[in-house]
């Protein structure tokens, strides 16, 4: 991404805060909720999805969701930075986000934030167009052994959980990770619309972005990364396809850093609140997520160990030095 294009995409994503107000306003601020990617991806349903929860967990409650998007999250991340001691301020990020900041070198890190809460994890689901002539997982491996760079695979953000898989499932099918053909987007959304105008070959995202797109029939399910099938998608795993490949997502809240404990325990307790109710539950089932959630030190821990598993499958990748 050029740096005319990083700073306009900045510029728009200042003005998107500004619009949702300073949270000055002691007792009446409203909780935000950044999305740092497009709309139509799984940190924007995150997002949208705990927004519903909120406000059902406390009706009182006013949130606002807003997107910044961009850079794998972390141009949102670097906003978040310039939010500093915020308390009314949660980002949705996840294992995406992880692989983004070193993938694009990003001068502010996760270490830069407070982490708040992890909340789900979601196994990735391979998927081609209903018109694509590739029936079954072993008749596209064949294909793209043959010709890796005419496999051109739809995903999220460079570096992120789709571009893993991607690079995990190339491995495993002998195929050189570097010459994988991985065509980032920046939202789900983005990705769909390359699938369904055929523009690429396969599309790898979270379950939850393609599930209703493959019950509809638009899309053709050929394998997902967890280690049994899932009732929320009739495909078979992975390994059911030749493939030695079991990867699961995962995303959560963090707040900017510099945060007081005063201010930091009253984001975990509302989003401990959110995560009780029935509506958060009810979207957790429905869209096919695990619930894994977690806050305090565990999660802060859990943050820094998923930092150097990460850094170490994206360098094997060659997607860092």
């Amino acid at each position: 991404m050029g740096l005319r294009r990083l700073a306009a995409l900045a510029a728009l994503s200042l003005a998107a805060l500004s619009a949702c107000g300073s949270g000055a306003e002691s007792g009446t601020s409203a909780l935000k909720i950044m999305a740092p990617a497009s709309p139509g991806g799984g940190w924007d349903q995150t997002a949208r999805t705990a927004e519903q929860a909120f406000t059902s967990a406390d009706p009182s409650r006013r949130v606002e969701v807003y997107n910044v998007p961009g850079a794998g999250g972390t141009i949102g991340l670097a906003q978040l930075a310039g939010e500093k001691g915020n308390g009314d301020l949660l980002m949705t990020m996840g294992l995406v986000m992880v692989g983004a900041v070193e993938q694009n070198r990003s001068q502010v890190t996760l270490a830069d934030t407070t982490p708040i809460a992890k909340l789900t994890e979601e196994y990735e689901i391979v998927v081609v167009p209903a018109e694509s002539p590739y029936a079954t997982l072993a008749d596209l491996v064949a294909a793209w052994k043959a010709d890796p760079a005419k496999i051109a695979i739809a995903g999220g953000s460079a570096g992120g959980t789709d571009h893993i898989v991607a690079g995990l499932m190339a491995k495993a099918a002998g195929i050189d990770p570097e010459q994988v053909n991985y065509v980032a987007h920046s939202g789900g959304g983005e990705a769909l619309n390359a699938l369904l105008g055929n523009k690429v070959a396969m599309g790898i995202s979270g379950i939850g972005e393609f599930a209703e797109h493959v019950k509809s029939g638009k899309l053709r399910a050929l394998g997902v990364s967890s280690p049994a099938r899932l009732p929320a998608v009739d495909a078979p795993t992975l390994r059911e396809g030749g493939l030695d490949v079991e990867l699961a997502n995962w995303r959560g809240f963090v707040a900017p850093g510099g945060l007081d404990e005063e201010a930091k325990k009253k984001l975990t307790e509302a989003v401990t609140k959110m995560h009780a109710s029935q509506a958060w539950k009810d979207a957790v089932s429905k869209n096919g997520w695990t619930d894994v959630f977690q806050t305090g030190q565990p999660f802060a821990d859990f943050l820094a160990a998923e930092q150097t598993r990460v850094k170490a499958i994206i360098a094997e990748m060659g997607l860092v030095s």
